[in-house]
Parts: C-alpha cells; sequence; structure tokens
C-alpha cells in the first residue's frame, strides 16, 4: 500500500509538473565546468546560492533537473552529466590515484558511448573534454587549482557550454532518454506495486532527507543477507518492484523531504503526508491542525467548530472535501536502511474529527500566560522530556505510536502516561498545563473516566477518592505558602510540594497524618491575621474529608493521576480566583 500510493501521488505531481519525469531527478549541484567546443576547461562557476539558516545566511547547492543518479554501494559506478570531482575530474583533495582514474575512466566510457552518435556542439564539447581530459595533469590547468578545494569538497559538478547546462541540450536529452528505453539486462516479471510486466529493479535509488541516516540516503527496500531471502531471490528481486515503480515511489518520496511545509520531526523520525491529487490546500490545513502556533490558532478553531456542529468545512474560500484519501508515513533511520513506524491511511474528514476528538480530550483549563490554546503533538511530547538535558527528543516508536493513537482515535500508548507521571515526579510535582491535560486525555481515552470531562472543564468536582486527596493537598500547601508570608513576609522557596508530594501521591496514609499535623500549626498562624482566609480553608477541607471515609495504603496508577489532575484542578482554580480579583 505504500509503494501504490507513492507511485500515485508521483504520477499526480508528474500531472502538475511539480517533479521530473523518469529518468530524470532533483539534484544540488555545487559548481559548473564551463566547457568550449573544443572541450577545453574555461571556467569553474559557483552554482551555490544564498539561503537562510536561521539567523545566519549560508551558501547552499543549487537544486537543478539532471539524468537519474545511480545507487552506489560498493565498486566503481559513474553518472551522466552529473557527479563529484573523482568520477568527473579523476581527482580528489589529495590529488589523484589508481582509485580516482578508473572513477574518471568510467564515466568517460559511459559519456562516449551514449554520446557517439550525437552530432551537436554540446555534445561534441563533452566528448571532447573526456577524450582531451588527463587526471594525473590537472593540477597542471590553472582553472581547475586555483579551485581545487571547492572541487574536490565532494559536491556534485556538471557541465555549462554555450551558455546553458548540457542537461538542456535538446540532443543531449535525447541521447540519454534512448538509453532508458534500452533493456538492462535484468531479471523480468510481474511487478508487486503495478501489476504489470517489467524489469524488476536489482538496487533501489536512496532515499535522503531521514536525520541520523547516512548522508548518501538510506534504502527503503534491500536484502543484504541470506537470512532475508527466499526461494533463491537475492537482493531486491525478493520484492519484485518494477524499474518504472522504483523509480516513481523514490522520486515522490525524495520529493516529499524535500517539501520543509509538509513534513516534520517526530522524536528521532521523520512524518510526511500527502493528499491523493497532490492537493496542497490538505497538507497545509493537516500542518495547522497536528502542530497549531499562534499564527494559525484561529484557522484551527474555526475547523474545529464546524467539525462540532456538523458543518461543511470552508476556510478562506478554500471547501474541504471530507472524502479526499489523506496519507501519513512516518520513518526512523537503522543504519544504512529505513524502519516504517506506521502508515496512516484515511479520508481526510476522518483524521481531522479524530483530531478534534484529541483536542477535546486536551481541553482543560489553564494559566493565562500561556497563549496556545492548542497542544500540538510535539508540544505534547516536550512534556515528557527533561528539558534540562541536551537531547530533547523524544523516544522514537514512543512518539510514533502517539501520533498513529491520535490519527486513528485509538488508545494512548502506556508509556506517554507513565512518562508524564516519571516527569512530575522528577520535578517534585511540578503538574504543567501540558502534562495534566495528558493525564485527563488518557484517563478518559484509555480508563474510560467519564467524569473527566465534567470535573476539569466545568467547575463540577469528582467525587473520587484519589481526586479529592489531590485537591486536599493543594489546600494544604496554600495553607502552608499563607502562613509562612506573616512570619517573613516573602515567598516560601520550598513547601511541602517539594518534599511531600511524590509520596502523597501513590502512598497517603503514610503522607497525609504527617500533612495535618503540619496543618493545625499553620492555620494558628493564619487564624492571627487572616482568620477568614483560615476558616475558608478548614471548610474547604471539612468537605473534602466528608467523602474521604480513609487515606488509601497505595494508589493505583490510574489514581495516582486523578490524584494529580485533583491537585491540578484546586490549585488553578485558585490562580482563577486571584486573577479576578
Amino acid at each position: 500500500m505504500i509503494l501504490q500510493a507513492l507511485v500515485k501521488y508521483y504520477e499526480d505531481l508528474e500531472k502538475q509538473g511539480k517533479i521530473s519525469r523518469r529518468g530524470w531527478c532533483t539534484e544540488k549541484i555545487s559548481y559548473g565546468i564551463q566547457l568550449s567546443c573544443d572541450g577545453k576547461i574555461q571556467a569553474i562557476l559557483s552554482l551555490k546560492r544564498e539561503v537562510q539558516a536561521g539567523k545566519k545566511t549560508i551558501l547552499s547547492p543549487q537544486p537543478l533537473f539532471v539524468p537519474t543518479m545511480v545507487t552506489r554501494s560498493s565498486g566503481v559506478a559513474a553518472n551522466f552529466l552529473c557527479d563529484n570531482s573523482k568520477y568527473m575530474l579523476g581527482i580528489d583533495k589529495d590529488g589523484t590515484s589508481k582509485r580516482m582514474q578508473e572513477c574518471f575512466q568510467a564515466t568517460k566510457e559511459k559519456h562516449l558511448q551514449i554520446l557517439q552518435n550525437s552530432q551537436g556542439e554540446t555534445a561534441n564539447a563533452i566528448c571532447a573534454f573526456f577524450e582531451s581530459w588527463k587526471p594525473e595533469q590537472a593540477k597542471e590547468n590553472p582553472v581547475v587549482a586555483e579551485t581545487w578545494e571547492e572541487l574536490t569538497e565532494g559536491g556534485n559538478l556538471i557541465f555549462w557550454v554555450n551558455g546553458k547546462y548540457a542537461q538542456e541540450d535538446e540532443e543531449v536529452q535525447k541521447a540519454w532518454e534512448k538509453t532508458q528505453d534500452q533493456k538492462q539486462g535484468e531479471a523480468t516479471g510481474i511487478c508487486l506495486v503495478t501489476g504489470n510486466l517489467d524489469e524488476i529493479s536489482r538496487i533501489h535509488k536512496n532515499i535522503k532527507g531521514i536525520p541520523g541516516a547516512q548522508s548518501s540516503g538510506a534504502s527503503l527496500i534491500s536484502f543484504n543477507e541470506k537470512a532475508f531471502e527466499s526461494y533463491g531471490k537475492t537482493q531486491s528481486y525478493n520484492a519484485p518492484v518494477g524499474k518504472y515503480a522504483e523509480f516513481a515511489y523514490t522520486t515522490a518520496l525524495n520529493y516529499l523531504l524535500t517539501q520543509k511545509k509538509y513534513k516534520f520531526s517526530l522524536g528521532e523520525s521523520m512524518v510526511v503526508y500527502w493528499a491523493e491529487g497532490a492537493k496542497t490546500e490538505y497538507q497545509n490545513f493537516f500542518s495547522a491542525f497536528l502542530n497549531p502556533t499562534k499564527d494559525n490558532e484561529d484557522i484551527v478553531h474555526d475547523i474545529l467548530e464546524k467539525l462540532t456542529e456538523g458543518q461543511y468545512i470552508d476556510v478562506k474560500d478554500i471547501k474541504i472535501n471530507k472524502d479526499q484519501k489523506f496519507y501519513v508515513l512516518c520513518l526512523s533511520p537503522n543504519a544504512a536502511r529505513l524502519s516504517v513506524r506506521f502508515f496512516y491511511e484515511n479520508s481526510f474528514g476522518n483524521m481531522l474529527e479524530n483530531l478534534e476528538k484529541h483536542y477535546q480530550r486536551l481541553n482543560i483549563p489553564k494559566p493565562k500566560k500561556d497563549e496556545i490554546d492548542y497542544l500540538g503533538v510535539d508540544d505534547l511530547l516536550q512534556e515528557t522530556i527533561n528539558q534540562r538535558t541536551k537531547n530533547k527528543k523524544a523516544i522514537a516508536h514512543m512518539a510514533a505510536m502517539v501520533l498513529e493513537a491520535i490519527l486513528s482515535d485509538n488508545r494512548y500508548p502506556a508509556s506517554l502516561y507513565i512518562d508524564t507521571l516519571i516527569r512530575i515526579r522528577s520535578d517534585q510535582g511540578d503538574v504543567t498545563w501540558g502534562r495534566a491535560a495528558i493525564i485527563k486525555a488518557y484517563l478518559i481515552k484509555n480508563y474510560k473516566w467519564e467524569e473527566g470531562e465534567a470535573c476539569m472543564n466545568s467547575g463540577k468536582t469528582s467525587n473520587d477518592v484519589a481526586f479529592k486527596l489531590g485537591q486536599a493537598f493543594s489546600i494544604l500547601e496554600a495553607i502552608q505558602i499563607g502562613a509562612n508570608k506573616i512570619n517573613t513576609n516573602k515567598e516560601i522557596k520550598s513547601t511541602i510540594r517539594d518534599r511531600y508530594f511524590n509520596s502523597a501521591c501513590v502512598t497517603p496514609a503514610m503522607v497525609f497524618p504527617i500533612l495535618m499535623r503540619l496543618k493545625n500549626s499553620h492555620i494558628r498562624k493564619l487564624e492571627r491575621d487572616k482568620l477568614n482566609l483560615a476558616k475558608y480553608y478548614e471548610d474547604r477541607l471539612r468537605e473534602i474529608f466528608e467523602e474521604v471515609e480513609y487515606f488509601p495504603k497505595r494508589l493505583s496508577l490510574e489514581e495516582q493521576g486523578k490524584f494529580i489532575l485533583g491537585y491540578y484542578h484546586q490549585k488553578q482554580s485558585k490562580n482563577e480566583k486571584q486573577e479576578e480579583k
């Protein structure tokens, strides 16, 4: 299904003229070798362009259409019209060697063979260059010697003849495309993707742009050990994909990975997404929905309202078809290969509805200082990570499982909930808006906690014992803070939360008797200067403990989450009252 969807996407992009046709690809080019009509090097042209990288402006190679590049695993394999200095000039930073000369000779033979029947000026100039160029005499050429370091730094080189790129010459293009129609002598069979009889691709083109994979790219389909083979079929013959399908899916996937707007990192994985028909408006809406920002919150809010009311989605004069097919693919690096974390296909309307349910579960009172109303997937995962560490990436498999659960409206992975509880304990009870939202959503979806929506969004309180104890702990902390202000007239640096929160959350029976004794001494201090406040706190505690018959010896993971929500809810309602005053 993945390859079929990518092949269809390639065909849609080709119809729109956004992607190269078969036999061609887009590669980053650093320099152009300007040739005279007799094949002499006249100049080295820099094709790099200034691009913005964060706050800096850097020179970056220019993406250009060139003949399809070969996939190199080992040995010598030459490209046509575009390659690095080892193949195009037979040199590297140390000069030339036997290996360099082998690379150049392979490139020379390939160009002379493909262009042998071409008579145009561009083809003749390229053939004359390869017939006359001597790698061992490269340093004697003043043009090459002057730009030696730049040429040998590893970037791709192309030819420039008569004021244009060699690959733009019509006769050169015809000569190249003629070779693409010729059989390569590889096995033929039924392609698993298209169902047509085709030459089977033995080695698939590499996929580039996945962080953590090799810079030269990694394979999505490959077999390098006999343990992975069957029926004596080696390498990619074990999963027969035709030449056309192999070119189409690799081209489409590489195109997606160059589109910064339509991909994002998720932990150590990379997520790409597309709509059938290559309709970019669906990708734009999906980007806004998945990771809302202050700039696009209005769009997200508008779509959510229309989904809730069952209306047609019409935003900025763009009418969204809910039946539009949409695809999400999550990939992660694995040495020279790529692992598929998940592939999800559904109608765009269903995906939006599932996202809307997810955001409803996350809906919780939040501090007014937090400007963003919606917690995106990346923000969600950041709540489980220690922000004091250098590596702030979520665990790859957990991140992928979270996204898949959101899109398909399935149960959240247990690791999301456990990691959130661990992070709260590690931070001595620091319950942020995001962490409380995760716990609430998890309890509603996974534990079917029916009280969750009501008690966190409508001002009601839960009758659950764990939730009540969390509220009580928040009040006991407020009493301590109030009493300390009377004595020192300063904010207290360390409260009972720092010392007792983790224990109270797990073993209330051991901790709450101690906290109640501390409360009695703090209340006496409050009664001397703030009698009404002391009475308010006492009344609230009395209301809570009337419904708590005993302190449980131990709270389960589910109950610990409710305790944390009770603590957060009570603290947030107190802050809201202070802001109103």
